[in-house]
């Protein structure tokens, strides 16, 4: 079974202006941890069961925002509106990552080779959210002519970010008390890092669990939960 987190934008459309700047949402510090406590996996005489994960979720994250314009995701300082339009591009990126994870976090941004502003040119660049490495492509419009006050630009990321406050906050959404899902209780994940770049769609090798009345062959058992990063966040897939 295959859940998504609630939508959030993939391709962002930036605006920037010949001497004047564009701004966005910004990051702190996070800090990589949820309600942990090891549970104890039941024993049933029907099969082997699974060890119950270190890491327990027993609610939602105070650290995932409600809102992707909380002034906590504002990256400063901002650039000055004179500045070099790739740097300006860099920053843009860093607000655009941290409105789409509403989770703050320490940023940084290059574009190794600049943005080429030219009608159709394609960059790419990277952002750093907590040590994890997202490439962006950043795709000038086709309608840009030289000398143009305003420059229209795509920037999408090529890789999924998973981000362990997310993880456990979608975790408790999907499969908490308040998800209307009877079955599941006990939830927990592994000791995720704070944030890894992953494929798309991609399995990223790490799991989180929930105990389930109809687990073990119906004897009762955990169920495990393969973690991936879809386009709009992370995503829960059954281990059968």
């Amino acid at each position: 079974m295959h859940y998504t987190k609630k939508l959030i934008g993939l391709a962002a459309v930036g605006i920037l202006a010949v001497g004047c700047g564009s701004g966005d949402p910004s990051g702190s510090t996070v800090n990589p941890a949820a309600d942990a406590k090891p549970d104890t996996a039941q024993e049933t005489s029907a099969a082997p069961q699974t060890a119950p994960l270190p890491v327990a979720v027993a609610g939602p994250q105070k650290d995932v925002l409600d809102s992707s314009s909380d002034g906590q995701l504002k990256v400063l300082p901002k650039p000055d509106n004179s500045a070099p339009f790739t740097e300006r591009v860099e920053h843009k990126l860093q607000e655009q990552l941290l409105s789409r994870i509403k989770v703050p976090g320490k940023t940084s941004a290059e574009c190794p080779d600049g943005v080429t502003q030219k009608a159709g040119a394609v960059s790419t660049c990277n952002v750093t959210y907590e040590g994890a490495v997202v490439p962006y492509e950043v795709k000038i419009s086709d309608s840009y002519r030289e000398g143009s006050f305003m420059t229209f630009y795509n920037s999408k990321p090529l890789k999924g970010l998973i981000v362990a406050k997310v993880v456990y906050d979608q975790l408790f959404e999907q499969y908490g008390s308040g998800s209307g899902r009877s079955d599941a209780s006990k939830l927990a994940c592994e000791e995720l890092p704070a944030a890894t770049a992953v494929d798309f769609d991609a399995d990223s090798g790490l799991t989180c669990q929930y105990w389930s009345k109809y687990g073990n062959e119906g004897d009762g058992g955990y169920e495990t939960l393969r973690i991936k990063a879809g386009p709009y966040g992370p995503s829960f897939e059954q281990v059968r």
